[in-house]
């Protein structure tokens, strides 16, 4: 039960970190959405990518086992199969929401930076968003313009097989930020 209390308040915060994102999202006069209209206010400058739907919170685990089946057999969600993604140091378990999706993360490996996240909480927790732009090659450049910290030297591709990038959470408040090219 205690398990199950500590998923559900890491889906509080989830929650709430999204609802903050949506707010500063209608707040700031510079984020656009994929829309045909280009119909744009005086205030917001031109850019050369779009930012696009939240595509998935992801939620660090330390038991990816006991986190799918909770999503699975308790909220009756529809979840994928473990995928380990190398590349990135973890392996992911995709909950599908209709909307968007929840990933769970778990580390692979010792070098996982899901690893340290987990020592500092034990419980595991929110770990990043991601939303979808429509050129990330633009996005980048277009964001080191602005001074905005990219975690890596240049896109990787991420567990859905499309490039990603990670935005510095002091640069975005206090959020791990992924972009992912749709």
């Amino acid at each position: 039960m205690e398990h199950v209390q500590k998923v559900v308040r890491s889906l509080s915060v989830a929650a709430r970190a999204v609802g903050a994102f949506i707010r500063l999202q209608t707040l700031t006069p510079t984020v656009r959405t994929f829309s045909g209209s280009h119909s744009l206010s005086q205030n917001v400058p031109e850019t050369l990518w779009n930012l696009g739907r939240l595509n998935h919170v992801a939620i660090a685990v330390p038991d990816l086992q006991m986190a799918k089946s909770f999503y699975k057999n308790m909220l009756g969600a529809q979840v994928s199969e473990v995928v380990p993604v190398p590349e990135h140091g973890v392996s992911v378990v995709f909950v599908e929401l209709g909307n968007t999706k929840l990933e769970l993360l778990h580390p692979l490996g010792d070098q996982s930076p899901i690893e340290g996240f987990l020592q500092k909480n034990k419980a595991g927790g929110m770990h990043h968003i991601c939303i979808e732009v429509d050129e990330i090659e633009a996005a980048v450049a277009d964001l080191k313009q602005k001074k905005i910290r990219i975690l890596s030297d240049k896109a990787k591709i991420g567990a859905h097989g499309k490039p990603v990038i990670f935005l510095h959470p002091k640069d975005c408040g206090g959020v791990l930020v992924e972009l992912e090219e749709a």
